[in-house]
């Protein structure tokens, strides 16, 4: 099975699980727009969240999915159930311990981390804080459920995982859809979706459980202890969850400095949402496929494959990328009108909102190469170099963000954020080629060159027909009016911008196809190595 398929598969389910996403927002915008309550929910929410990327993608992605990997080359299955028991019950008691901890602490950390400029309204502080307490645990289920979903990714079953997140959206989407019918007011609005959000993290982990059972592993519970084996991960795993929530913790911090000005926290939210399609869609399949398959190349010394693998990531991620980012720059004020603009979400949010979002599509090829470059660290058990790296991308984030939002507004969060994701890609990119563990290749290059001119002409066309179909796009034209201008717009870029691809050589489906072929099991895989007739 290629990469390419691989990718495909991942993407494809979490397209599903974005488009659902789309909808849930385009609920949450008729239903509070971005008043008070909308910016105390996104805050309360922001705060698990930031914590299953740290605790579950970042620490899991990047520890677990190696050890995980090396366990079946060199002990079978069974020896890799038995490393998954021993974390599985150190990860339990810990994540126990640390929920309950955060939950008796949360009026402090709302205070002084989560939404200080809330603290001189008791009102939106008191909400917040107890939005946060019930959201909370979901933080519980989703590192259990990463845990559960590197295990199925290691043995190449990677649909039960990608489609896990849709439950979020489909429930959080039940809870707006109840409050729109009944005409619920913002609080009870609130409520409803924190509850949706703590039963879908519950439903996401049975959902990777039956996974996993089904792949022929089942985890028992074992007294938490700490074996050799469970000490290496957690020495790899600290810096790679401080690495992996780097776009959460960036986005933390605009939060907690937006905090002081009313509605901007919802206004970041909107137009993260927009961003997050590309990013996820590419970024997480390139992040989900790539370490795996590193990690297996690097164990059984293929260090050619290992070279080809990170080279034509790189080349898909910009390949889609680049496109989607000069789409996003032109065509801001008419994504956000049209996926938003009703109800409680007025044309001056519009405005404010699109201007957020044309920035983060500058910021959306750094933010996806991110995901692409960090598996050849990560594969080669090193935490520590992207954990630094990030650590300069976060400084400079909040050195950027406090000096530019007094003069820029959101706007100011937007260009720290897209500054700090690119600085932390160069970053990774040079040391990799350093290193030599990433081979320059003038292929690459010219064909990069050739991507960006093809995405520029495609942002022209974009610019030239958005003018001439402007009494459509227009916020007094009828909805649907708007819509199917957009969507023309859509079908028109994607022939247009894959054409001029190819015709100039930005791309050669026939050279990526060869090159991103698995190599057929060499005698030296164990016979317990999943085969392509496995995977789901």
């Amino acid at each position: 099975m290629s990469l390419v398929k691989k990718f495909m598969t991942v993407g494809g389910a979490t397209l599903g699980s974005r488009i659902f996403g789309f909808a849930r927002e385009t609920l949450m915008a008729a239903a509070l727009g971005t008043g008070p309550v909308a910016d105390v929910f996104y805050a309360a929410f922001r705060f698990p969240n930031l914590f299953r990327r740290l605790f579950a993608e970042g620490a899991f992605n990047a520890a677990f999915v190696p050890l995980f990997a090396k366990e079946i080359e060199a002990n079978g299955i069974d020896g890799a159930k038995r490393f998954s028991e021993e974390v599985f019950g150190v990860l339990f008691s810990v994540l126990l311990i640390l929920t309950m901890g955060m939950q008796l602490s949360m009026p402090l950390l709302v205070q002084w981390i989560i939404a200080p400029g809330f603290a001189d309204d008791p009102e939106k502080f008191s909400l917040t804080v107890r939005l946060a307490i019930v959201m909370f645990p979901y933080l519980m289920c989703m590192s259990l459920t990463a845990m559960l979903s590197g295990m199925l990714n290691s043995l190449h079953h990677f649909f039960a995982a990608a489609i896990a997140p849709v439950f979020l959206n489909v429930l959080m989407i039940g809870a707006l859809a109840w409050a729109l019918w009944t005409g619920a007011d913002p609080a009870a609005t609130a409520w409803a979706l924190s509850w949706s959000v703590l039963g879908a993290g519950l439903l996401q982990m049975a959902v990777v459980y039956i996974g996993v059972r089904h792949a022929g592993i089942r985890i028992g519970f074992k007294r938490p202890r700490f074996t050799p084996n469970v000490k290496r991960l957690l020495v790899l795993a600290v810096p790679a969850a401080i690495t992996g929530g780097i776009t959460q913790i960036n986005q933390l911090i605009g939060q907690a400095i937006a905090s002081t000005k009313e509605g901007a926290i919802s206004a970041l939210q909107y137009a993260d949402r927009i961003y997050q399609l590309p990013l996820g869609v590419v970024g997480v399949a390139v992040a989900v496929v790539l370490l795996p398959e590193l990690a297996r190349a690097l164990k059984g010394g293929h260090m050619k494959e290992a070279e080809t693998l990170q080279n034509r990531s790189i080349e898909f991620v910009l390949f889609l990328t680049l496109p989607a980012a000069a789409a996003i720059w032109v065509l801001s004020d008419e994504i956000i009108r049209v996926l938003y603009e009703r109800g409680a979400f007025s044309e001056q949010n519009t405005a404010v909102v699109a201007s957020i979002l044309a920035i983060y599509g500058i910021g959306l090829p750094g933010f996806v190469l991110i995901k692409a470059l960090q598996p050849g660290y990560y594969a080669r058990e090193d935490t520590k170099t992207p954990m630094r790296f990030t650590m300069v991308s976060v400084a400079l984030n909040t050195g950027l963000a406090i000096t530019l939002f007094p003069i820029f507004e959101e706007s100011g969060i937007a260009i720290a954020e897209a500054a700090a994701g690119w600085t932390n890609t160069i970053l990774l990119f040079s040391v990799l080629l350093w290193r030599g563990h990433l081979i320059f290749e003038w292929s690459l290059l010219t064909r990069t060159l050739r991507l960006i001119v093809a995405s520029a002409i495609m942002a022209g066309l974009l610019v030239y027909l958005s003018d001439r179909w402007s009494a459509w796009l227009a916020p007094s034209s009828p909805l649907l009016d708007q819509v199917m201008a957009l969507g023309g717009l859509v079908v028109i870029a994607m022939p247009a911008y894959f054409g001029i691809a190819f015709l100039i050589g930005g791309a050669d489906f026939g050279m990526v196809r060869r090159s991103l072929k698995r190599r057929k099991k060499t005698a030296a895989e164990p016979a317990t190595t999943p085969t392509d007739t496995d995977q789901q």
